[in-house]
């Protein structure tokens, strides 16, 4: 059996830190006219701070038996006297301190690589300070910016920018921005901000860096050229130029020498040639968030996007090989009939559910994979024994690893229309011959699924063999 006495502990080695008659060391923190004198314990501060066990370690006494004496001038006295209290006792005392208290203390306690001290302070102001770092925005970043051991704090503030970006910059100047925390922000997919809106304020930021040019390309010569092209490296190849509008890419146009050469002329004739194909490393539009447009587990909004193109086909041509990288689509709202993972996977319930409703779309998630299938059936599903659905309007669809560029769409065939979708009881979602969902009776799960071709154009997987599903959902849609 053992018993711990912390508390009696703590007590007494704080007792220590207020004695004047055995210290070996003294500390000298703040800078003038605001230093302080600290009075210490080598052996404490050494096994409690690897970063003073390494100062200390080349401090040490000399023979003449004058005392060690440090310097810490970034910590203040006050911020110090926080901070050894919880070396010596492994106190922290709060209640009495701003928020922005909180945040030196965290500085100082990663400058002394006191790491349980840090992670308790990055999880306390992200669980419990949030609206004041969104208030005081600024400080917290350059406080966390500062270290690559505040981690937890510097996603924390890249996320509260990727998710809010105008009300964060409505306290926080842009340009202030180191180049890391930068492209941290522009590679982010959930970055809430238009293309050319990251692209005009990179731009900021590249000017910023570089004073004496004028905002006006016109002016600049090839050395402006040349002095803001290296400023920009590695921010430009995560700008996702192709999906700006034409439009949006006049305003690229006069910083034309910025840009690799290919990379320019690629753009350039994405924009007078549709049929061009896109390139293998092309990034996708940002997942920006449009306010209920799907409730999905597993699908987003680009995927959303090109459904609904197909959907509405008879008004979109859907020919411009680039589409899917630009503007998103989104005319209708997505509305939440089933999800296997939250309601069963039974005929029953898939029935009771999607019958009697018109416009419905089916995303099937296929287990251990990054493949989605589904199909659009714009009549009504129906729960009898057997019967046919008779529609020229469906479609069945397929993506891998969300690969939109990959993406197979399969409209009914003519001669399959009166097959477009089948209803049986113990059937889910089922489309011709083409996409087969079904299970030994209405009330167990589905136990058979695979994709032939018969009722539709194209073969929208590359096997006709079983596979299983790992979630599926079913939406209706509504115009928006």
């Amino acid at each position: 059996m053992t018993t711990q006495f912390f508390s009696k502990l703590s007590q007494n080695y704080i007792e220590l830190l207020k004695d004047d008659e055995y210290y070996d060391i003294t500390i000298e923190v703040g800078e003038d006219p605001n230093v302080k004198i600290f009075r210490a314990h080598m052996n404490i501060l050494c096994y409690r701070s690897p970063y003073l066990r390494r100062i200390l370690a080349s401090n040490k006494k000399n023979n003449d038996n004058v005392l060690t004496h440090i310097k810490l001038p970034n910590i203040s006295s006050e911020i110090f006297q926080i901070i050894i209290e919880y070396i010596y006792g492994g106190i922290l005392s709060l209640n009495e301190h701003d928020t922005s208290d909180f945040l030196k203390i965290l500085a100082a306690a990663d400058e002394l690589h006191l790491q349980e001290l840090v992670n308790y302070l990055q999880k306390f102001l992200i669980e419990n300070k949030s609206e004041w770092i969104i208030q005081n925005f600024g400080f917290t970043q350059q406080i966390s910016s500062t270290s690559n051991n505040l981690l937890d704090l510097q996603e924390f503030c890249t996320k509260l920018m990727a998710q809010s970006p105008e009300k964060i910059l409505e306290s926080f100047n842009f340009t202030s921005l180191s180049e890391k925390s930068l492209i941290s922000l522009i590679k982010r997919d959930d970055l809430q901000m238009k293309e050319v809106e990251v692209w005009e304020n990179v731009l900021k930021w590249g000017l910023a860096k570089n004073q004496t040019l004028i905002p006006d390309p016109k002016t600049w010569t090839d050395d402006d050229f040349k002095k803001m092209k290296n400023t920009l490296e590695h921010c430009l190849p995560w700008i996702r130029f192709f999906s700006l509008s034409s439009k949006e890419f006049l305003k690229v146009r006069p910083y034309e020498k910025l840009l690799n050469n290919q990379l320019y002329e690629d753009i350039l004739n994405s924009h007078m040639d549709p049929d061009i194909e896109p390139t293998d490393n092309i990034l996708p539009p940002r997942n920006i968030k449009v306010e209920r447009i799907i409730d999905s587990k597993f699908v987003d909004l680009v995927l959303v996007s090109s459904v609904s193109r197909w959907i509405n086909k008879t008004i979109i041509i859907i020919n411009g090989k680039f589409d899917h990288l630009r503007e998103l689509y989104l005319p209708y709202k997505f509305e939440l009939l089933l999800r296997g993972s939250r309601d069963g996977f039974t005929p029953k319930k898939f029935h009771e559910l999607c019958d009697g409703k018109p416009n419905t779309v089916t995303f099937i998630k296929v287990k251990e994979t990054e493949e989605i299938i589904g199909g659009y059936n714009p009549i009504i599903w129906k729960s009898i024994d057997y019967c046919k659905g008779k529609t020229k309007d469906s479609f069945i669809f397929s993506f891998k690893n969300k690969n939109i560029k990959d993406a197979i769409f399969s409209n009914v065939r003519d001669a399959g229309a009166d097959f477009a979708v089948c209803y049986c009881r113990a059937d889910g979602p089922f489309f011709g011959r083409d996409i087969i969902i079904r299970a030994s009776n209405e009330s167990t799960n589905y136990d058979t699924s695979y994709c032939g071709k018969l009722h539709y154009e194209k073969m929208i997987r590359d096997t006709g063999n079983k596979f299983q599903i790992e979630d599926y959902e079913v939406f209706q849609i509504i115009k928006r």
